[in-house]
């Protein structure tokens, strides 16, 4: 079968690799569509991820497909099934498991190889955190499961409360999906983006208000006047993952405001944030990593329900031999938000 392979940094090659075979527990599935995402640009960028994927190795981890082989052991999925398996699970047994922080476990397997005619989805995924999709909801759609999880456990992480005003700085598909999941909230959603294709995108999503900028001190002038009294958003989510923003969102939060932290920085990244105004204004600074399967069932929920605008994410459509360009494209900024891989 024809697959992508990561051999380093913005080193992507399409080769020639065997069709995997279902162990006991296992599942193979043919990919139907795989999604790129900022995770996975990161890593070409990069060329490697600390907890997720080091080269050579498959490539890819947002996907929904079809089972044909079925390992020994596997009850609740037969050949013809149509899934989205998610690109982890955890262990159920170390100490952060049994406090349900399943997303911070010990153990979390991950899995990779989504760029690809058929991916194998490892027993423990299979048992924990492969999905039946819905008859009418498109594979392409049912992708979107894994960044949503992500998402939708980065607002509930925030604590927030219908009404409240979120401000989330980035426009990238994270960023996109926490401001669509914080409108369906019931929020109102202040989206801090750079470009236009982003302003666009946010207002279909269900901003109330944009501020387009690349001066953080204009994003924290603007946002902060479109609050009464220039007091503050009740939360602030950082969706870009560099310090600067990390930065700006602590000044972006009235006094008793919540920061998340929720996109990841590179390794060794420190960051200097004002001691004073966090411990006299009462600020909380959380972050939220990663996922959980009692989450990736609320976010597939979340699409079949049909008030999540799955189609607005998926903005544009390759075959796997051209993943090397798409890259390329979305490194150049470019008004992408995802693409699907066919293989």
């Amino acid at each position: 079968m024809k697959a992508a392979i990561l051999h380093g940094r913005e080193d992507i090659r399409i080769e020639r690799v065997p069709v995997p075979e279902a162990e006991p527990g296992e599942l193979i599935v043919r990919v139907g569509a795989a999604l790129t995402c900022g995770t996975d640009l990161k890593v070409f960028r990069r060329g490697y991820h600390a907890r997720m994927i080091v080269p050579p190795a498959l490539f890819g981890h947002e996907l929904a497909g079809t089972v044909v082989e079925s390992g020994e052991g596997v009850t609740d999925f037969s050949p013809g099934d149509r899934v989205v398996a998610l690109n982890s699970a955890p262990c159920g047994q170390c100490y952060f498991c049994q406090r349900n922080q399943e997303n911070l476990c010990d153990d979390l397997l991950f899995n990779n190889g989504a760029y690809a005619e058929f991916i194998r989805i490892p027993a423990r995924i299979v048992a924990k955190n492969t999905l039946h999709i819905p008859d009418h909801v498109p594979l392409e759609h049912a992708a979107l499961t894994e960044p949503l999880a992500c998402a939708v456990h980065g607002f509930e992480d925030s604590r927030p409360h219908p009404g409240d005003t979120v401000a989330i700085i980035g426009g990238g598909p994270l960023g996109l999906m926490m401001v669509h999941v914080a409108a369906l909230a019931g929020c109102e959603v202040i989206a801090i983006v750079k470009h236009d294709g982003q302003v666009e995108a946010a207002q279909q999503l269900g901003a109330t208000h944009i501020v387009q900028t690349s001066s953080v001190r204009k994003a924290i002038q603007q946002t902060r006047a479109l609050t009464p009294k220039d007091r503050g958003v009740d939360i602030a989510i950082e969706a870009v993952g560099v310090p600067e923003a990390w930065q700006e969102a602590v000044e972006l939060v009235r006094k008793g405001g919540t920061v998340n932290f929720f996109g990841g920085c590179a390794v060794g990244t420190h960051v200097t944030l004002d001691t004073n105004r966090i411990h006299y204004s009462d600020i909380t600074l959380r972050a939220t990593f990663h996922h959980t399967p009692a989450i990736c069932r609320k976010a597939l929920d979340l699409i079949a329900g049909g008030r999540f605008q799955a189609s607005a994410f998926i903005t544009g459509h390759a075959h796997l031999y051209e993943l090397n360009r798409v890259f390329e494209k979305l490194m150049n900024r470019s008004s992408e938000i995802k693409t699907a891989i066919v293989p």
